[in-house]
């Protein structure tokens, strides 16, 4: 499948780190000038590429979120694509909705859901504009079942971003904009940090997944590629799970 995306602007948040790092390094691969919203610096490699803008902001704060995609918009008359792979999981604070702190409630959906809408409140026009757009939101499997262990900020922010990404796709279709959401089971990235303290638990779910592996943010990276690009043209208001098979089990 040979992709092309000859002179495409991308804009990402959460590009710094994790499946967001992995899908900027894919971008990159396909010539795709990357605009990166994140708290934290990317490695020094991803810094210096040329295809790369990275932008220091705090998700949360929505008043410097609004200005830095205002600069955004004056500097790129035309932005193509944008992923939301931005998201907190807070394991030690997110927990049942009994015992939550409303301020973490309050601070994941901030993060995980708000600044998505601001995000898309500020692009969406433009593409509209230009009549053309493909947009993926990273969410997880976790917006599909409830658990007894929960993160119910973190999955309720998840399920929102689904019924979102359906809204715009309709809302947008005849602007030859698509929305489409990808659902990663379990990925190891810096937030299963866990991991390193527990491997046992590592290795009896890669057992429980179908597949026998944990997925890599490259196998995320690959699926939101094909996404964005015009061999997917077709495809809107769509969720594509990557979980190795995790929840077609019964």
């Amino acid at each position: 499948m040979k992709l092309n995306f000859s002179g495409k602007i991308a804009l990402i948040t959460g590009g710094s780190g994790g499946i967001g790092l992995s899908v900027v390094e894919k971008l990159i691969q396909n010539k795709i000038k990357v605009i990166i919203l994140d708290i934290k610096e990317p490695n020094r490699k991803i810094l210096s590429n040329k295809l790369v803008e990275f932008k220091k902001i705090d998700l949360s704060d929505h008043k410097n979120l609004k200005s830095c995609l205002a600069e955004v918009k004056k500097k790129y008359k035309k932005i193509e694509y944008i992923i939301n792979a931005a998201g907190v999981l807070w394991f030690d604070k997110d927990v049942s909705l009994e015992k939550i702190n409303l301020n973490t409630w309050d601070m994941v959906l901030s993060i995980n859901l708000k600044s998505i809408v601001i995000v898309l409140q500020n692009i969406l026009p433009s593409m509209k504009k230009n009549k053309f757009g493909s947009i993926v939101h990273i969410s997880s499997i976790d917006a599909l079942s409830g658990d007894d262990k929960p993160q119910d900020a973190y999955g309720s922010s998840k399920a929102a971003l689904l019924r979102l990404s359906k809204s715009i796709s309709i809302q947008y279709a005849n602007k030859n904009i698509r929305s489409n959401s990808i659902l990663p089971g379990p990925i190891e990235t810096p937030m299963q940090k866990r991991w390193k303290k527990n491997p046992g638990a590592k290795k009896n779910l890669s057992k429980f997944i179908p597949l026998q592996r944990i997925g890599k943010p490259n196998d995320i990276a690959n699926a939101t590629i094909f996404l964005l690009s015009n061999e997917s043209s077709f495809i809107t208001g769509a969720e594509l799970i990557i979980d190795g098979g995790l929840t077609a089990k019964p």
